[in-house]
């Protein structure tokens, strides 16, 4: 047990180091300004993190997979399709109420919403990740072509947000929060399960491509809740869209002599939340295993281990990132802006934009659980490694290209329009499973680092460059994060398949070259 959680603590060591080390070089230059104070609770939020990532990692490797696994495959066994999407949709809804990543999301906006109420929000969101679940299954069911549902589905978002502007043109404001809301809710207790039940489930139906079969759950369920956000703006108008002065931004700013408080109120705060999104799927796990599965004592016992690392593993990195991360993340958004006000141009902040997105993806905990669950199902095919440049090359883009639309003060849908088109687009000549993998990675690299770190530095930024538009230019940077591994990652596949041609005609060319007088007739 200690190896494995020694490894795990080398690999997160690895992962959270770039971005600490970047934050606290820039720290000592003219373009941002962080107390000595500040320091020292980022440098001891970045070790929390590291352990949490290492506990939450060993967690999902012995609980959160087995358990998802073996659910899927339980079900799949009583043959009866409205019991399982039942069961499913109720579990989607449920877990998905208590993602702690929907829930930083909810609360910065909720003032901005009619009531000032984030429950609205997060269960409307709630019922789109249900039912996109339930449609998810009836995909691997019966074998449909995952690319032909993102297009259909894809295309519905389009019309959906065409008809909303046109309706209400104030509501192009409501636009950024809804595409983030399908980045958010994919989160780190979700993903883990959500993966493994795919694959029990399809590893039961069987097939030829079973394993591939396995990927699109991910991102089946990120569709569902932007399309009933964008649903929930029709019944919004957008003169109860409460866009100026939503944001207590005095929030984000570290209060040190309060540390204590400030500490202990994170640390209750993630451990109800954590502590409510665990119940509700481990509480489904054993219902199903006393009627359907009926593990053995001894491994029932490894599971609870999992479930435990996997509770104090998320506790600790939600509190680090919301002490250490969130502060600075804000403070950093807010020096570079300025700095870029000062002296006439914002490219530094645009360049560092990128490195961070670069590093920032590297520390979601969610990456690890997909590369490596890629690396397995593919049989090496798909390297980890491989994977984890291409995500860091796509979150780097997305960010410089969120900061890149705030300095110019134009609509998220220049971006997600054509970076939707040029992503289904690519899924027409790349391997299936390449699609797929890439439409997961999209929800899975938008994790709860993503809200508490990138989403405040845009908050930051525009909160010194435009005001008074935080709700429709600081988001949208979680939808953006969601969308650039899609492309980059079809484009690996699309590197396969031509690298895959080129060599077949290399073949074809040294045998229709080859001497005939060393062929040998009988």
């Amino acid at each position: 047990m200690f190896i494995q959680l020694w490894s795990k603590i080398k690999e997160s060591l690895m992962s959270v180091l770039p971005v600490s080390l970047i934050t606290l070089i820039l720290s000592f230059t003219p373009l941002f300004d962080l107390s000595v104070s500040m320091k020292i609770i980022f440098i001891f939020a970045s070790v929390a993190l590291i352990l949490g990532i290492s506990l939450f990692n060993l967690g999902a490797d012995m609980a959160m997979g087995i358990m998802g696994e073996q659910v899927g495959s339980s079900l799949m066994k009583t043959r009866k399709i409205w019991l399982i999407l039942a069961v499913l949709f109720l579990m989607g809804l449920l877990i998905t109420i208590a993602e702690p990543d929907l829930s930083v999301l909810a609360n910065q906006v909720k003032n901005a919403l009619p009531g000032k109420n984030s429950y609205t929000l997060i269960i409307t969101i709630g019922l789109g990740v249900g039912i996109f679940l339930a449609i998810a299954i009836v995909k691997i069911i019966f074998k449909r072509d995952l690319s032909m549902l993102l297009m259909f589905f894809y295309l519905a978002l389009f019309a959906f947000t065409a008809l909303l502007m046109a309706k209400d043109p104030g509501n192009s404001k409501f636009l950024s929060l809804a595409y983030d809301s399908g980045g958010v809710t994919t989160g780190p207790i979700t993903v883990p399960f959500i993966m493994a039940l795919g694959l029990g489930i399809a590893t039961t139906v069987g097939g030829r491509n079973a394993k591939e079969n396995s990927f699109g759950l991910v991102s089946l369920c990120s569709i569902g809740p932007i399309l009933a956000v964008l649903l929930l703006g029709f019944a919004i108008k957008s003169n109860n869209l409460v866009t100026d002065e939503i944001f207590d931004l005095t929030s984000y700013e570290l209060n040190t002599k309060e540390i204590a408080e400030i500490l202990g109120h994170a640390i209750l705060h993630s451990m109800k939340n954590v502590a409510i999104a665990l119940v509700l799927i481990v509480g489904f796990f054993l219902i199903i295993d006393l009627i359907f599965i009926k593990l053995p004592k001894k491994r029932m016992i490894q599971i609870s281990i999992g479930i435990l690392y996997t509770y104090i593993g998320l506790v600790i990195f939600l509190t680090a990132a919301e002490i250490g991360f969130l502060s600075v993340g804000y403070k950093m958004g807010q020096d570079f802006a300025a700095f870029g006000e000062k002296h006439d141009t914002q490219i530094a902040m645009i360049i560092i934009a990128f490195v961070l997105g670069f590093v920032v993806v590297l520390a979601e905990p969610a990456v690890h659980v997909l590369t490596k669950q890629v690396e397995e199902v593919t049989m090496g095919a798909i390297k980890k490694k491989t994977m984890l440049i291409a995500l860091c090359i796509g979150v780097g883009t997305s960010i410089c290209l969120s900061i890149i639309r705030i300095v110019c003060d134009f609509s998220i849908l220049y971006y997600i329009i054509p970076g939707y088109i040029i992503s289904l687009g690519l899924s027409l000549f790349v391997p299936k499973v390449y699609t797929a993998i890439a439409f997961d990675s999209g929800g899975v690299a938008s994790g709860p680092l993503t809200s508490s770190f990138v989403l405040p530095f845009a908050i930051g930024a525009c909160a010194v460059l435009h005001y008074d538009s935080l709700l429709e230019n600081a988001f949208g940077v979680v939808a953006m994060v969601a969308m650039t591994p899609l492309i980059t990652i079809q484009l690996l596949g699309f590197k396969s398949v031509m690298t895959s041609k080129v060599m077949t005609r290399s073949r074809i060319k040294r045998i229709i070259n080859a001497d005939d007088e060393q062929i040998i007739r009988f």
